[in-house]
Parts: structure tokens; sequence; C-alpha cells
């Protein structure tokens, strides 16, 4: 009986440590997408910051390199609008979710 319990006990030890390891793992990957969708959004403000810098600077008369000026306002309305379409794609999918019925 001992030898029994003892490969139980064996057996039982392993499948919490491959418990522990997966369930580590999930939070890693939720850390990560958190952590990924922070960044991204990080990335957008921060255009947009420079944006508002840079035409507050043309305005000013200090910066006068029009063509890097168009750049970054292009490149601020296009990070915004990818934003605005992932976030209204999230919110539709959590629409539908919520209309379906168990």
């Amino acid at each position: 009986m001992s030898a029994i319990t003892s490969i139980g006990l064996k057996a039982y030890g392993s499948n919490l440590n491959l418990q522990n390891k997966i369930s580590s793992s999930k939070n890693e990957q939720v850390d990560s997408f958190v952590q990924t969708l922070e960044n991204s959004l990080k990335s957008v403000n921060d255009l947009q910051l420079k944006k508002e810098q840079m035409v507050k600077e043309f305005a000013a008369g200090k910066e006068q390199n029009v063509h890097e000026l168009m750049i970054t306002l292009q490149k601020a309305s296009m990070t915004m609008q990818m934003t605005t379409a992932v976030r209204n794609k999230v919110l539709e999918a959590y629409r539908e979710i919520m209309r379906l019925t168990f």
C-alpha cells in the first residue's frame, strides 16, 4: 500500500506543479497583452503630443520645416484612426458576445 501511496503522491505533486506552471504562463500572457496595449496607447499619445508641440513651434515661427510637420501630422492622424478602428472593433465584439444566449 505504501508504494501505491507514494506513486499517488508523486503524481499529485507532478500535476500540481504542472498546473502552477500553466497558471503562471497564463498570467504572463495576460501581463504581456496588457503591457502591449499600454505601450501602444502610450505610443499614440506620444505622437499626438509631438504633433501638438510641432504645430505650436511652427505657429510661433520656431520651426520652418513644413515637410517634417506634415509628416508628423499624418503619422498622428493615421495612428489615431487605427486606434479608433481597433476600439470600435473591440466594442462591436463585446456587444456581440453580450447578445449571445447560453
